[in-house]
Order: C-alpha cells, then structure tokens, then sequence
C-alpha cells in the first residue's frame, strides 16, 4: 500500500469529572466520550525518507510541534522505519476547541503508518503509542461512545446512544488546555456530574437521562473567564435543546435537539448575534 485516506473524527464530552491529580501534574478523570460527524480530510503518501505535511489551515503548529509529526516521527522510531511519509490534511474541525482535533489526526497517523508499513499493530498496541503523545488520542482510535478514566486512556466501551440532532458552535477565542486544568486545581469542585447515572442512562437508550446528566467540571473555570460560552449555551436552551454543554476544556458548545428545526433555529440566533464563526449542525457517530 502507497496511499492512504481516511477521516478523523471530531469528539465532544457528555460528561466531563476530574477525580484527582497525579505527582507527574496529569489529571484522573471520569468522562463520556462521543464520536461526532465533523471532521478532518486526511491522505497520507508513503516517501522515501522524512515527514512533510502540507495543511489548508494556517492555525496549526509547525511540523515539529504538530501531533500529526509526533505520531509518525514515533512510529518510525518505534519501528524502526526507515521510509518517510506525506500528508495531506484538510482541516474542518475547529483549532484549540475542545474536539480532539490535534488527537485525533494524530490518532488518523498512526493507522496510516500502520497500514503504509504493513506493521499488522492491534488496536491496543496503537492506543499504547497514542498515549505517549496526548491521553485522548487512544479514545480517537477507538471512537464511539465510551467511558474514559485514568488520565484518560482506559476506555470501556458502550452501547451506541440515541439518535439526535447536534448544534456545535465554536466562539473566536481558544482556549488553553494546560491553563484551564491549573486553575482548576485552586478551586474546590463544589459538585460532580452524575457520571454513573448518564451511562445507566446510555445502556438504556435512554435520550432523556442522557441530557438531564449532561455535565462539565471544567466549566466552572472556562465560563467564568468567557461569558460567551454561558450565551451560547442558554441560547440553545431557549431554543429547544433537550441539553447543552461546553466540550472539553472549551469554548466548543454543543446542544443536543429531537429535530432539525429546533438547531435551525438556534443556529440562526447565534449567527444573528455573532457568538461564533465555526458552527455545525451534525449527528453522533458510532464506530
């Protein structure tokens, strides 16, 4: 195989706590993690020798600070890989959003090193590598709906959650990360979500106890410092949103709607107000 192309999927949290912290400053979580239908173009040309990147974005890091890099750089290592690879990346999900965008790709890389190079690596061997780089990249090989714990890598499976439309807006601002955790730990987490009710509420099929336990401790921080977020949300409450929520460490918002016209609506209020450039009307997607 010389080529190689695939789609990476962009994530959104439906439950997001923070249980601990480690000596090494990662955080211990407990969250649900969804496959949604944006996302990255990805083709990947096997070369001679070294990695190039080419990208339709300019908001992405140069190629050494680029996950996508990372990944293939460690699978050359890994492997000992003495051919290079090309990529070619069509950029659709948001920058610096709270979607795993970067994870995500970079999960996209090491399959493509996996099939170019016929290395025949399983799944778990490829969530191994991922996690070196970025704690969410091994449930960006996985997909779906899962619970994620650990620092984030040890996944559980579960049953595909019900149909809906989803509304992802995505305001003008990026948000770190890093920075978001740090100032999370200064503050006391004064109440967790319902982690254990939301995935007796997925193995049930059960849309409603999915959104009434929608829930994000990193909003706490977030919001606070960007009010927008807080908007946006009530907007697609006002809207008819069975739920809404903030993704990740944020900004990305996303409501969760019975119907079309519900996110139409809310979709064009946010628009009216300009609370965010990026927004998408989408749909889960199971693996």
């Amino acid at each position: 195989m010389d080529n190689y192309e695939i789609r990476a999927y962009a994530k959104i949290n439906l439950s997001l706590d923070v249980t601990g912290r480690l000596e090494n400053g990662y955080h211990l979580v407990k969250m649900v993690m969804q496959t949604v239908g944006i996302f990255d173009e990805l083709r990947f040309e096997k070369t001679k020798d070294g990695i190039a990147i080419t990208a339709d974005s300019g908001e992405l890091p140069g190629e050494q600070d680029n996950l996508i890099y990372k990944a293939a750089s460690l699978m050359k290592e890994a492997y000992g890989i003495s051919g290079g690879v090309k990529v070619s990346l069509k950029k659709n999900i948001p920058v610096a959003a709270g979607m795993a965008g970067g994870s995500t790709d970079a999960a996209a890389a090491l399959k493509a090193m996996n099939e170019l190079y016929g290395l025949g690596l399983s799944l778990r061997e490829l969530q191994e590598l991922g996690v070196k780089l970025g704690a969410d990249i091994p449930y960006c090989l996985l997909g779906g709906t899962a619970l994620a714990e650990g620092i984030g890598e040890i996944l559980t499976p579960l049953p595909p959650v019900p149909g809906a439309v989803l509304l992802v807006a995505k305001p003008a601002i990026n948000v770190s990360t890093r920075d978001v955790y740090q100032e999370l730990d200064s503050h006391a987490i004064p109440s967790h979500p319902d982690v254990d009710g939301m995935l007796s509420a997925i193995r049930r099929g059960d849309l409603e106890g999915i959104t009434g336990r929608l829930g994000n401790v990193l909003e706490m921080v977030t919001v606070e410092r960007y009010p927008v977020i807080g908007r946006i949300k009530s907007l697609m409450l006002e809207c008819g949103a069975k739920g809404s929520l903030m993704s990740g460490s944020g900004p990305t918002v996303f409501g969760i709607f019975e119907t079309a016209s519900g996110a139409e609506k809310a979709l064009s209020r946010i628009r009216g107000y300009d609370l965010a450039p990026q927004t998408f009307v989408t749909e889960f997607v199971n693996a």
